[in-house]
């Protein structure tokens, strides 16, 4: 990365890809707080290239609200997705892997943030019944990250089945 940045600063797709290399490193080894550094700064510098609207953008915000859900920032993640997902909606489409990963992780924001209230449960159900729907669809019901949705959203029925859930 320190050489990308010296020889290939010009090469600025180059570095961004570089970056999202060592934070992906940093997150693989749980080290969640240096790849969110890393994952802002990629982030930051996309929408001040790019703008919001770009797919590279989108990307790396996605990129940057799992690494918020990892470090259990979910109030900040909520925001945060909450406020990109329109733009997600609006550039991809909903049915696009990066919008429907967005409404995943929006949905984990709001169970493991949410102090496990009923209504928050159900807004997460409501979220990834409409993501597995999405995902049976475009990829097919034996796709790994379809059958990954289902399994959260089976997770979450399960949560919402139990009586003192309030």
């Amino acid at each position: 990365l320190a050489l990308r940045r010296r020889y290939w600063s010009h090469d600025t797709n180059s570095v961004f890809i570089a970056q999202s290399n060592v934070a992906g490193c940093l997150d693989s080894l749980g080290r969640f707080e240096e790849a969110l550094v890393l994952e802002r700064e990629i982030y930051a510098r996309h929408v001040a290239k790019f703008g919001v609207l770009h797919e590279g953008t989108i990307v790396s915000g996605l990129n940057l609200s799992i690494t918020l859900n990892k470090s259990k920032r979910w109030g900040e993640g909520l925001q945060f997705v909450r406020d990109l997902l329109p733009e997600a909606r609006k550039l991809l489409g909903a049915d696009h892997d990066a919008t429907l990963d967005l409404n995943q992780n929006l949905a984990a924001a709001i169970v493991n943030g949410s102090n496990g209230t009923r209504d928050k449960l159900l807004e997460a159900v409501t979220i990834m019944r409409d993501v597995v729907q999405r995902r049976r669809r475009v990829f097919g019901p034996a796709h790994p990250i379809t059958v990954d949705a289902e399994r959260f959203l089976n997770r979450l029925l399960g949560i919402i089945a139990n009586p003192r859930i309030k």
